[in-house]
């Protein structure tokens, strides 16, 4: 593995234990945030889309979004116009604990660019962001 798929990997690693900590009280898994962040922001989201979204495959978006129906975060309804098409709605529990996912998610940030300057910031978003286009572009084609 190249040293920067690795430095990004174990980035991702530490994100993933800290979000871990700090969403259990909440009785949410690491992964759970970036779906509710999605389904919040795009109430009535197609399940499809969202796996689009957050790259991830469509049985593993229909198995967490069987566990987040089940305590209570969302609700899954079959679209009336097409039956092949399950909406994804936040619940209200859901947007309560909407403040503190996006707090963990800001205290994390904060956390590890704690030194960086607002230039050195900008230049790294770039990158990543950059980074990120064609990740998804290589994805998409195929």
């Amino acid at each position: 593995m190249s040293s920067l798929m690795w430095e990004l990997d174990s980035i991702a690693r530490c994100a993933t234990q800290y979000r871990t900590e700090m969403l259990a009280p909440l009785g949410l898994k690491s992964c759970h945030a970036s779906y509710l962040l999605h389904i919040c922001a795009d109430p009535g989201i197609c399940q499809e889309q969202l796996a689009q979204r957050i790259f991830f495959n469509k049985s593993s978006v229909a198995r967490q979004l069987a566990a987040l129906e089940e305590v209570g975060f969302i609700r899954r309804c079959t679209c009336s116009a097409d039956r092949r098409v399950t909406r994804v709605y936040p619940t209200d529990k859901a947007m309560e604990a909407l403040p503190q996912i996006q707090k963990v998610l800001a205290d994390w940030e904060a956390i590890v660019t704690a030194d960086f300057t607002p230039e050195t910031l900008d230049c790294a978003m770039a990158v990543l962001r950059k980074l990120k286009e064609r990740a998804a572009h290589q994805i998409q084609e195929e």
